[in-house]
């Protein structure tokens, strides 16, 4: 008698899979979706912030066999401690299309290992949404990982049918690439793919594009400065216009090369998230940004309160005169902000912190100390109520 051994279906596979995903960023909060949702029957599944609100994600992997063999992966090649599992992509947009239905999931990120070229695991990736989108006629969140190798149409193609696409550069030069992923070209491989992809906008008719694009660094495994990760970011944001740049602090994995290496301390990696978010929305150069002298931040004290507190402190701005960039420089004043002063200055004065708490400035005590109002230092004291 011949005995059959049935396969697991796919949700079963996808249960499985588990946090195999949980590194690649997908939204808008990296940092939160580090943390499985405890709630979800599958981990999964994250809760992630996107640009139409905050929403249960599956993150999910054509396979998790790999043939490069990066150092800090824990997908490389030849480690036996990962459960290797690979989707069709007619089983994944099927397990996908269940849980969709099921309402236990409103979008989807796709990422895979590499196996068979970059190009082969690309199509894979494409295949899969192609059915998510046609067969299934999903129409909400797609992100997609872009493979290093995938050649021009298809990153055109996986622009079309994505919100968002990461081509992620993993260290911020050929060097510290190397060092981390040695079978990895950084000019070839990554940083082309991301110029054919501000192309691919640039040249796109109108609506034919839907991705934004996003790259992804790995942080403090190789002696990576933060002045270098940031030099690049704001390199991409103005020359590529990058969506965002996302830091994952490096955290050791056993039967890897760097499993004996401290892990980055993620105080780092949020406070790369806010320069980013300095050279990206607040019009900072990266020459303003307070680093010491090995290149790196200080931990202590976030990037704009270091800064204003060596230009400000002894040479407060008047909040009556000062231009958006000025405003842009003060601690607890963001660009809604730094809008709602230059509107409301037209109309009267604002004389006191009361005036800026009403106009939502939602912290006016962190800008005190480096403003005048009225012409004068504002007491620091606000009204409980």
């Amino acid at each position: 008698m011949v005995a059959f051994v049935s396969s697991p279906d796919p949700i079963q596979k996808l249960a499985r899979l588990g946090t195999a995903a949980r590194f690649e960023p997908a939204g808008d909060q990296p940092q939160a979706e580090m943390q499985a949702n405890a709630a979800e029957a599958m981990s999964c599944i994250s809760y992630v912030t996107t640009p139409t609100g905050k929403m249960p994600v599956l993150k999910a992997m054509v396979t998790t066999a790999c043939e490069k063999n990066c150092f800090y992966c824990p997908f490389r090649a030849g480690r036996g401690a990962m459960h290797r599992l690979t989707f069709s992509p007619d089983e994944l947009a099927r397990a996908f299309d269940q849980l969709q239905r099921a309402k236990l999931v409103n979008g989807i990120f796709l990422s895979s290992g590499i196996v068979g070229g970059g190009v082969s695991t690309q199509d894979s990736i494409i295949d899969t949404i192609e059915i998510i989108r046609r067969k299934y006629e999903y129409r909400g969140y797609v992100h997609l990982k872009i493979m290093p190798g995938a050649d021009y149409e298809q990153i055109r193609r996986a622009m079309q049918l994505a919100d968002r696409v990461s081509i992620n550069l993993e260290g911020p030069t050929q060097e510290r690439l190397y060092a981390l992923a040695p079978k990895k070209d950084f000019a070839g491989d990554l940083l082309e793919r991301l110029r054919w992809a501000y192309a691919i906008r640039q040249q796109a008719q109108k609506g034919e594009i839907r991705a934004g694009v996003v790259t992804q660094f790995v942080v403090g495994a190789v002696g990576d400065t933060d002045l270098e990760l940031l030099s690049l970011s704001q390199q991409l944001y103005r020359q590529m216009k990058l969506r965002r740049a996302y830091f994952s602090a490096f955290s050791p994995v056993e039967e890897t090369p760097f499993e004996n290496l401290p892990p980055a301390p993620p105080l780092r990696e949020f406070r790369l998230y806010q320069s980013s978010f300095l050279l990206r929305d607040y019009g900072w150069d990266v020459e303003e940004l307070p680093f010491k002298g090995d290149g790196n931040l200080p931990l202590e004290v976030d990037p704009k309160r270091a800064w204003a507190d060596e230009h400000l402190r002894e040479a407060p701005i008047d909040v009556m005169r000062a231009t958006r960039r000025e405003l842009l420089r003060v601690p607890g004043i963001g660009p809604k902000g730094a809008d709602r002063i230059i509107q409301a200055r037209r109309k009267g004065r604002l004389a006191d912190l009361e005036a800026l708490r009403a106009i939502g400035i939602h912290a006016p005590q962190q800008a005190a100390p480096y403003i005048l109002l009225d012409g004068r230092r504002p007491s620091q004291q606000l009204r409980l109520f």
